[in-house]
This record gives structure tokens, C-alpha cells and sequence, in this order.
């Protein structure tokens, strides 16, 4: 299993799923979204496994600020998220192929 747990250090949730992988001796890397974002491929990954809305945090400040809910053009609101790593949901936790966004142990008790 080669897990990445895309998240921010304050985040209750991300520190959930650090633990989750911590105390199941599963080894993972932590990027954290307020110094690097996603990039392009991992985006496009991630994208095709949970949908690019699924990705975005509709309560965050930079939602608004951004004016996001009024962009149709899925490209434009990629590009948006590749420049603002403050508007994903975390953790975005990544095996692979597979991803999940959010704390889903369920779902990653069958990658083990």
C-alpha cells in the first residue's frame, strides 16, 4: 500500500486518518495542503475516483471569496483548485488509484 494523506495540520480529521493509518502500522506521507497542493496528475486521479465536487469545500472562506458556485466550466474550477489548495475538503487520502475524501475508515479497511 503506498497511502498519501493530502491534509492540513490543524485539521481534526486529518489527524484522524494519520491515526487510523498510525496505529495500524501502515505507513503513509503527509502533504500538507497549506505548503503544496495537489498537482496536476494527482488531481486528475483523485478527480476520477471521487468527482471534482466531492473535492470542494463549500464552507471554506476562499469558497465564497472565489465565487465558485457560479463557474459551470469543470476545467476552470480544476484549474481554481490546483491554485487554491485551501478549497479541498481533508483529508484527501490517496492508495493508488483509489481515494477517498473525508475520514472513511470503512473504505479503507479494504485496502489492507
Amino acid at each position: 500500500m503506498n497511502i498519501q494523506i493530502f491534509g492540513v495540520k490543524k485539521c481534526f480529521d486529518t489527524k484522524k486518518a494519520e491515526r487510523y493509518f498510525k496505529e495500524r502500522k501502515i505507513k503513509y506521507q503527509l502533504i500538507d495542503l497549506n505548503s503544496k497542493g495537489l498537482s496536476k496528475g494527482e488531481l486528475e486521479s483523485v478527480k476520477a475516483s471521487v468527482g471534482l465536487m466531492n473535492l470542494i469545500n463549500k464552507e471554506c472562506k476562499e469558497y465564497e471569496k472565489l465565487n465558485i458556485q457560479h463557474i459551470i466550466n469543470s476545467s476552470v474550477k480544476e484549474e481554481i483548485l490546483l491554485n487554491n489548495p485551501k478549497l479541498y475538503k481533508t483529508p484527501i487520502v490517496r492508495n493508488g488509484k483509489k481515494a477517498t475524501v473525508g475520514y472513511e475508515p470503512e473504505v479503507w479497511n479494504t485496502w489492507e
